[in-house]
């Protein structure tokens, strides 16, 4: 019989639960999978503690076998920006470094399109990722880098702004469009519709409603 996992615990049964959930199986059960334990439990009836016992183990039973099989689900596309100064390039290293900074096991978005417009993946994309609380386990995480005005502009790092060049809009237009295609009916959502703040910089919602 499996133990009664909750935050805190650690171990092999964790990192089982994690690949049940679809997500990094680093063994240790913070609050993304604590997160994603509670969507599950609400997804199946059952009460959204975030504590899994017995009835939501027997729940989680079948999605190990089927996890090579079958896709993640997902039906939100989120956007967002790096809140680095414009003009200046942020590579993935760099922001893997910050997510491991916060207590992330790796890096928290699925694409990051970069000044010149080149489309670099990040966490696969049959992982849950880790850049929007409450929706991760159902979403796409892209970011572009930029999002703030230039360093010479005082107090930048507080300012939100839509920085991208021409070349990072047609790659997100392009990226999106493949994953509505992977993810047919999913909607596409700026990050600042689930927080209080102003990423991605513009309204993502309304921008590519027609697509």
């Amino acid at each position: 019989m499996k133990p009664t996992l909750k935050r805190g615990s650690r171990g092999e049964d964790v990192k089982d639960l994690q690949k049940r959930l679809a997500l990094l199986p680093d063994g240790i059960f913070g609050p993304l999978t604590e997160e994603a334990v509670k969507q599950f439990q609400s997804a199946h009836g059952l009460s959204a503690d975030g504590i899994v016992g017995p009835k939501t183990w027997t729940a989680l039973v079948p999605t190990l076998a089927s996890a090579s099989k079958t896709s993640r689900f997902v039906d939100e596309i989120i956007i967002h920006y790096t809140a680095t100064p414009q003009g200046e390039e942020f590579s993935n290293a760099q922001i893997k470094a910050s997510h491991l900074a916060r207590g992330f096991s790796d890096i928290g978005y699925h694409y990051v399109i970069g000044l010149d417009g080149e489309i670099r993946p990040g966490r696969p994309e049959a992982i849950a990722g880790a850049h929007c609380t409450g929706h991760n386990s159902r979403s796409v995480g892209v970011c572009y880098v930029g999002g703030c005005p230039p360093r010479s502009v005082k107090g930048w790092q507080n300012i939100g702004r839509d920085t991208r060049t021409e070349a990072q809009k047609k790659a997100l237009l392009s990226l999106i469009r493949e994953l509505k295609g992977r993810y047919p009916g999913a909607t596409v959502h700026g990050h600042n519709e689930f927080a209080n703040k102003p990423c991605p910089g513009f309204n993502a919602c309304k921008e590519y409603a027609d697509l």
